[in-house]
This record gives C-alpha cells, structure tokens and sequence, in this order.
C-alpha cells in the first residue's frame, strides 16, 4: 500500500508501478479487489477552499465525506444527493470513483449532477485540472462528471469540488403501508417529496418532506401515513443489515434484506440481482450486463494508453 501525502506524491505513486488502483477508507472493497498495487488517498485529507456565499468547496479526495458534512453544516448547507457510508467513513473520492448515491437522489439528482472540478492523475502520471471551481463553468468534455462511477480505472483522483445547496428548514419523514400505485403515485405528484423509499421486507415505504414547516403539516396530513424519526435516513445510508456477517443465506431470504431507493429504480441487496454492481463480497463486480459506450475506450486511450490502470471489466 502506497501512501502519498501530496499531489506530487500521488503523481510519483501512479508511476512507481506498471499497475495500481486507488483506495480510500475501502468502505465498498469490491470496487478495488483486483491484481494490482494499491494507492492509498487517506493521507489526502482536508477542505483546501470553502466559499459559502458560493455555495461551493473544494477537499482533497482522502477527505472523510463525515467531516464535508459538519463543515457544510455549520453554514447550513449540505450535500442534497445524501452520500453514503458516511459513519463507516467514506472518502469524497470514493463517493466520486463508485458514484453512489443516497435517497436524495430522487428529487435532487446524484453525484455527477453536484460535481464541478476535478485534480486527478492519468496514467502516463500528468496531473490534470479539468472542470472548474464555480458553478458556471467553460464548455467543453465534461471529465470531472465521466469520472463519476469510473471505479478508478481511468486515473487516481486528488481533488474535487463540488456545489452544494442551503440545508431545507424542515424535514418530516413518514411511514405507509408499501403499495407501488401509490409511490409511482407520490413520485409524479406535486408533493415533491425530497426521498422515496421501501424498507427491507417491502411492506414499509418512506416519505420524506422538505420545506417550510406549516407547509409540511399540511401536505403530510394530506398524505397521510405515521410520522417517524428523521434519523431513519441515516440508517438506510449506513445499510446496517447488509455488514452482517454471521446470518445464513436462507435468513438472508427470509428476511428480505433490500432496499429500494429513489423512487424504485435503485436497489441495495445482498441477493444477486439482475443487473447491478458488487460493493461487497467476492461475487463478480458487474452482476449481468454493464452499459458499454463508444466513448470509454476512447477516454480509456487517451488517459491510460499502457493501461496502468485496471479495465471496468477487471
């Protein structure tokens, strides 16, 4: 394990061997599990710029996404695409690298919608700034955003910056009965609810609401359903049930340990789905069929021409 402590560090790291990966807090360990040196970013910790007023920060990518929150926080503003694995200790890099997203991404869009810059090192070891550090950027090929869900395999990232939004006055979260009329119902409706979501076992969804707090009251009396504790969306970010170790994979069925967020088109689970991406375990890393474009090989040639990096396939 390489660990650099600066950008010029990383640069030396990437070309020290003739194969390497990134890691962060290794919080989705899947991601990273193939033949090849590994690059720790940890020691690449810290908010190198925060503008408030702006609405937008800059951190390295080792950063504990844990810490972006309380910084973000204390100027009451956040990261609407709720990031997760954040008490297990994500990085801001590896939010970028894997591109998971939390329940905010139903009303408020995922991670590649809030990027706006990004340090990173190809594989020939140049040290790349694209993208910018305002909301408005130059047009042009959007790296930083191609760069979100590439599993590190098309360069190490050093830095980011992303744009961030004021914290809403109010959130109520409430609890209902599972029917999938009524989410595709609540999800077109002019309730805007700010997250969708089924619980394990598919007979609980979760509304959430936010806005002004009079505002709220009447739209959940609309709604209806029990109000439950806010603090339930940290849970599901955590995905508690699927660290479990020490159950069957009988128990594992019947229980039912899936999630189904945003709006029901993203699902966490310990059984195989169809399509999908391994986060943990030694199942393959694609579960069926990946989305293939012309473009990544393109990229791939253009940044990693002697493939110092691992392939998506990998």
């Amino acid at each position: 394990m390489i660990t650099p402590s600066s950008l010029t560090e990383l640069r030396d790291a990437v070309l020290s061997a003739p194969r390497v990966i990134a890691v962060g807090a290794v919080t989705k360990p899947r991601l990273s599990a193939v033949e090849a040196v590994k690059i720790s970013t940890r020691c690449l910790s810290g908010i190198t710029e925060y503008e408030p007023g702006e609405f937008t920060f800059t951190a390295l990518a080792g950063t504990p996404v844990k810490e972006i929150i309380a910084a973000l926080a204390e100027k009451g503003q956040y990261l609407p695409f709720d990031p997760m694995l954040v008490e297990a200790g994500s990085t801001i890099g590896g939010v970028v690298a894997s591109g998971l997203s939390g329940p905010g991404r139903f009303r408020y869009g995922g991670v590649r919608d809030f990027i706006l810059g990004v340090r990173f090192v190809d594989g020939m070891g140049r040290l790349l700034r694209l993208g910018g550090k305002v909301v408005k950027n130059a047009a042009g090929f959007d790296v930083p955003k191609f760069l979100v869900g590439s599993l590190g395999r098309f360069g190490v990232i050093g830095e980011v910056t992303f744009k961030v939004f004021p914290k809403p006055e109010t959130e109520i979260t409430l609890e209902l009965p599972f029917e999938l009329k009524r989410l595709t119902g609540l999800a077109s409706s002019r309730f805007e609810a700010a997250a969708l979501d089924v619980l394990p076992g598919g007979e609980k969804m979760l509304v959430k609401l936010a806005g002004p707090g009079k505002a709220l009251e009447v739209l959940a009396q609309e709604i209806g359903g029990n109000l439950v504790d806010n603090s339930i969306w940290s849970q599901i970010r955590e995905t508690p049930w699927s660290f479990k170790t020490d159950i069957t994979s009988d128990q594992v069925h019947e229980h039912k340990a899936s999630h189904i967020s945003c709006g029901g088109n993203v699902a966490l689970s310990h059984d195989r789905p169809a399509r999908g991406l391994t986060l943990r375990g030694e199942a393959p890393l694609w579960i069926g069929d990946r989305p293939r474009f012309a473009i990544e090989s393109a990229v791939k040639q253009a940044l990693d021409p002697q493939h110092r990096f691992p392939t998506l396939d990998d």
